[in-house]
């Protein structure tokens, strides 16, 4: 078989996506495509169409075409065969199969059109292939992507230690600079040397003097630039936020799907300022049963201001599933067993300043299916045409609010997108991953529970792994810091509290 074309186009016959595979003018495809239109019959049930030149081999998609454009002497079920792949392939990259959709991943399927034929002759491949081919995955790439991540490492290293190097250089020769002047001043019997030292020594200060010889000598200037520079705008972005605007750093580079959900930072914050953490690791059987059930949570402190170093934390501990407690070995474990307070083993010491301090950390693992605070069933029924599948959600705890719910749901490749029945909230279908998400953006006790239910050609098994990602506000073991007060008088001090629960891997096999 000879192909000459393959298209996306509108019934009108305007071409969307157009890919020769034979030496042809824009004109002659053009007219091509904009003659196929006319030539259909209506009343009848043809899959191709022939003219004295051509043929034209196609399939409707919704309110559009996959034309084919072949010779005469073609074989038709080749034509047919192949015209069904150029098919399947653009569900995998348009989520709809609309006119901007297509232009909008129109070279995409130019380059899956070129994995299926060849100077006119059709490659001996499946969708699983072109989707492979297509995405380029190269390990020499990955080598050499993490060779120079390695490289611009090191080098930061060595830029931020000639950096040290300049700065100390500088000090040293200001110190040298400033120390005949202060020794002379000091001196009791001054002679008219040390005067004049120190005359010069005032009048250089008072003169705008370039940079000392030995920081020139040393090469790299440009860094203590870029280090000032850096400082520059560091500066000016804490006085924006001071200024109440929401300012959106640059990414450190990982995919959005990477990174771990959290809470936003606190606008406004005390001079003790205490974090507390929680993460859950939850595996549960599709059946039902939990496999394992493990909550880690841990209180850090950040005391910005001297003053309040020597404090002591009253913390509140209302758990009632069996909680594992263990406090930082500088803390007296002690007086945390007696009275639930947090102070340093030495009352005189105070604890460190402007860096967080993990003070109490604990540990909840259970198989127990009622301490589950999140209950997923997943149910798939084979049918006629595929699967239908509904699955929903019930809060088992009350006392939480979940934010920014997120249920995937894998779903098969190469077969479309699925279709949406009963539906409680958002939903999106990702094509490159194969995933439906389905989005909540709040689930608490006034919401407790919702289902979905979604048509797709697959198996049973192929809706499995279902993965949920969350993030709360509330503490799920319900451990806070009550009362923050000084060692010496015990008097109160102001501090702000930031609370979050997130998922490190909730998934049901």
């Amino acid at each position: 078989m000879v192909l000459l074309a393959a298209a996306v186009c509108t019934k009108a016959g305007k071409a969307l996506v157009s890919r020769q595979f034979v030496e042809m003018t824009r004109t002659r495809v053009e007219g091509l495509l904009a003659a196929f239109p006319k030539l259909m019959n209506t009343g009848k049930q043809h899959t191709f169409v022939e003219t004295e030149s051509v043929r034209y081999v196609y399939q409707p998609l919704e309110k559009l075409y996959m034309v084919l454009v072949t010779t005469k002497n073609s074989n038709i079920l080749e034509d047919l065969e192949t015209l069904r792949l150029f098919s399947r392939v653009i569900p995998e990259y348009c989520r709809v199969l609309e006119e901007s959709e297509i232009s909008e991943h129109c070279f995409d399927l130019i380059f899956a059109f070129d994995e299926i034929v060849a100077l006119g002759y059709r490659e001996n491949v499946n969708l699983a292939q072109i989707r492979t081919f297509t995405e380029m995955d190269s390990h020499e790439e990955k080598v050499f992507r993490a060779v120079r991540e390695t490289q611009e490492r090191e080098a930061k290293a060595e830029m931020r230690r000639k950096a040290k190097e300049l700065q100390q250089i500088r000090r040293d020769g200001e110190r040298g600079k400033k120390g005949p002047g202060f020794g002379g001043f000091g001196s009791s019997g001054m002679s008219s040397s040390n005067t004049a030292i120190i005359t010069d020594t005032r009048i250089e200060a008072e003169k705008p003097k370039p940079t000392p010889a030995p920081v020139r000598s040393s090469g790299p200037s440009k860094a203590l630039k870029l280090l000032g520079k850096g400082k520059e705008v560091d500066d000016f972005v804490d006085k924006l936020k001071s200024e109440g605007e929401n300012i959106i750093l640059p990414s450190t580079g990982k995919r959005p799907s990477e990174a771990s959900k959290s809470l936003p930072p606190p606008t406004h914050t005390e001079s003790v300022h205490m974090r507390v953490e929680e993460k859950i690791t939850l595996t549960c059987g599709r059946d039902g049963g939990l496999q394992n059930m493990e909550v880690l949570g841990m209180i850090t402190l950040r005391v910005s201001d001297e003053k309040n170093g020597r404090i002591r934390l009253k913390v509140s501990n209302n758990d009632k599933r069996g909680v594992q407690l263990q406090t930082h070995p500088n803390v007296d474990k002690k007086l945390f067993t007696a009275e639930s307070v947090i102070g340093l083993k030495n009352p005189d010491k105070s604890f460190p300043l402007k860096s967080d301090v993990g003070v109490l950390k604990w540990r909840l693992q259970t198989t127990d299916e009622s301490f589950i605070p999140l209950t997923i069933n997943c149910w798939p029924s084979e049918s006629g045409t595929g699967c239908d599948v509904n699955i929903e959600y019930e809060l088992q705890d009350e006392c939480l609010e979940l934010n920014d719910v997120v249920i995937s749901i894998p779903v098969p490749s190469g077969v479309g997108a699925p279709v949406i029945g009963d539906l409680d909230g958002e939903y999106r279908h990702d094509s490159r991953r194969n995933v439906l998400e389905w989005c909540l953006p709040v689930i608490d006790v006034k919401n407790k529970t919702g289902s979905l239910e979604f048509s797709i050609p697959g198996q049973p098994n192929d809706f499995f792994p279902v993965n949920v990602s969350f993030v709360s506000k509330g503490s799920y073991c319900d451990i806070q810091v009550t009362k923050v007060y000084q060692v010496d008088g015990d008097s109160p001090v102001r501090f702000s509290t930031e609370t979050s629960f997130v998922v490190d891997k909730y998934e049901i096999l």
